[in-house]
């Protein structure tokens, strides 16, 4: 760890500022940038080499062109470059074990400090001849290209760029393509060191917006409607200099005759729903900061006059969703594939009489990232092929499920929809940030 890199980690510690939240340290632009470089280049050193080897896979070509970039290249790309320079290509070789990877750039600049510039346009004109040369000089055996029937962070190398590279390596070499399918999603899922310590700090930013949102300095019920707090959490992300990667919710369960509707829930909810005392509220929300990403599901409680704490009926019920975390959570296991957790938790979840909806996904460079899936809210018997991938160690997940309760005081059933970013590591789960074990109280 470097020495900025350390007093980045001491930044982190929390100031005021606002009136109402501590929230961590947002670095500055320079030194967000700074920090991105850092860990690219920590990636590409530790992370990188143990993939390319254990998918055996000695030359990875990724070839992407401006505003239609491969998402793989996204995350290769330094902090300065916002998007691809005209085509721009990227040759990982690897020479053998106990040898450093080869970075090059077959493009018209240096790309970062990683990827050097191996193509002078005076001397080659040909960008695709300066590629074929590179190639011939160290003769892959393997040549991965980022194509991928299921994965589509996997599958960003355009047709026409696949059908140009293929005709100009010839016979020879063209044998010699291979997706780099596996080689992509391990490092996209794959956590360094250092991002194993900051991503606490990013999802902790995440729930203190959150405890923002629900509060009586944002909620004034009877008056504020769900879609006002939408609207604030927005403007709330931009004025700390962040971004989200999905338009966040605000919903309402109530003593309604209202049932509960997942489709209705996650994709088309009303409004302006006003908020009044006795709502159970629950958000989704999800910010990006040093290109990683968060994806939290919260509850919180409206108080009713004379009330200091939430009813007990809803204590419990938020009880049942913890305990289905711990079914779902305790069942990871490397090389455990998603569907198999999948089976084993809902079992266990019926069995102990919960009713159980899980949905979880892998988080990191993208909000619903590469690696296993452990469900869709639509799929519970099992997913197709993502979820056949087994669990890795460094990975990290949003742990998205719901329980269901039935309320007797309300008559009808509700469900506790809780999501949480945790690591798995090699001693199993952990939460980034913790998880929600008590309701938020707006009173």
């Amino acid at each position: 760890m470097n020495t900025f890199t350390k007093y980045f980690l001491i930044l982190f510690t929390f100031i005021t500022i606002s009136s109402f939240a501590q929230i961590p340290v947002i670095l500055p632009m320079k030194e967000r940038a700074r920090v991105i470089d850092e860990i690219l280049d920590e990636r590409i050193k530790t992370v990188l080499p143990d993939i390319m080897r254990k998918n055996d896979l000695d030359m990875w070509v990724i070839i992407s062109r401006e505003y239609n970039e491969d998402p793989v290249i996204k995350t290769f790309l330094p902090s300065t470059w916002l998007a691809a320079r005209r085509r721009t290509i990227l040759v990982i070789y690897d020479p053998g074990e106990g040898k450093d990877l080869e970075t090059l750039a077959v493009a018209r600049y240096d790309v970062g400090t990683m990827f050097k510039k191996s193509w002078d346009k005076e001397q080659q004109p040909d960008q695709w001849a300066r590629l074929v040369e590179i190639i011939n000089e160290r003769n892959p055996s393997r040549i991965g290209v980022n194509t991928s029937e299921n994965y589509g962070h996997a599958d960003g190398m355009a047709s026409t760029d696949l059908e140009i590279f293929r005709e100009r390596l010839g016979k020879k070499y063209a044998q010699r393509i291979v997706s780099a399918e596996k080689v992509a999603v391990g490092w996209l899922e794959t956590r360094s060191a250092t991002e194993l310590v900051i991503y606490g700090n990013v999802c902790s930013i995440a729930h203190q917006i959150i405890k923002e949102a629900f509060s009586s300095e944002v909620i004034h019920p009877g008056i504020t409607t769900t879609d006002d707090v939408v609207w604030w959490l927005r403007d709330r992300i931009r004025s700390l200099g962040l971004v989200t990667w999905f338009h966040p919710t605000v919903s309402i369960q109530r003593a309604d005759p209202e049932s509960f509707d997942h489709l209705r829930s996650f994709s088309n909810r009303p409004d302006n729903q006003v908020i009044q005392p006795g709502d159970l509220l629950h958000v989704d929300f999800g910010i990006t900061y040093l290109r990683l990403n968060t994806d939290t599901q919260q509850h919180a409680y409206v108080l009713r006059p004379g009330e200091n704490e939430a009813p007990e009926y809803l204590k419990k019920a938020l009880d049942r969703g913890n305990r289905l975390q711990d079914i779902f959570t305790n069942n990871f296991s490397e090389g455990k594939t998603g569907n198999e957790i999948l089976k084993e938790s809902r079992e266990q979840a019926i069995a102990e009489g919960i009713k159980p909806s899980i949905y979880s996904h892998p988080i990191g460079f993208h909000g619903h990232a590469a690696g296993t899936t452990l469900g869709m809210w639509d799929s519970q018997e099992g997913v197709p092929y993502t979820g056949d991938y087994p669990l890795h160690v460094n990975t990290a997940y949003a742990i998205e499920l719901n329980a269901a309760t039935y309320i007797e005081e309300w008559k009808k059933e509700i469900r506790i929809m809780l999501e949480e970013d945790a690591f798995f590591l090699q001693e199993g789960v952990r939460y980034i940030d913790g998880r929600q074990t008590e309701l938020i109280l707006i009173r």
